[in-house]
């Protein structure tokens, strides 16, 4: 076989030789998307209104419409709220003995505040994560 028959073998294939021309550097795309900017060239907007994905990117017209985030924001929000508040709820607690209603009046706020603020962050990085990876449909050349 041949050395060009062989990459083009390789190339049918998916080998990871392949992909890796065609890798999209994601930790730039995450940034981007915790933005909440377009993952492709972190100008247009992803989202038009608080979680509305936009069908394309205004900038470069990348199409949107095809991302996927489901329930994976909201699941990730919830991770990290629950993660930061429970230690910090122990802390205060065996701290400072607070009422049992400024305790739930306090963390109730900070749990508000903090899930209203991560939520449409963590949409953009769910949708650059997709965008990155090559999921659904952003598989094709862009």
């Amino acid at each position: 076989m041949t050395e060009s028959q062989a990459s083009a073998a390789s190339a049918l294939s998916g080998s990871p030789q392949s992909a890796a021309h065609e890798m999209r550097p994601t930790w730039p795309a995450l940034a981007k998307g915790w933005r909440r900017r377009c993952p492709d060239c972190g100008k247009g907007q992803v989202l038009h209104s608080y979680l509305k994905l936009n069908k394309n990117c205004s900038n470069c017209g990348l199409d949107l419409s095809q991302a996927r985030a489901d329930d994976g924001p909201a699941y990730l929000t919830i991770l990290i709220v629950g993660h930061l508040m429970a230690p910090l709820l122990h802390v205060v607690y065996f701290t400072w003995r607070p009422e049992p209603l400024v305790t739930f009046s306090v963390f109730a706020i900070g749990c508000t505040a903090s899930s209203l603020y991560l939520l449409p962050r963590l949409k953009g990085v769910v949708v650059a994560y997709q965008w990155a990876r090559r999921m659904h449909g952003f598989d094709k050349k862009s």
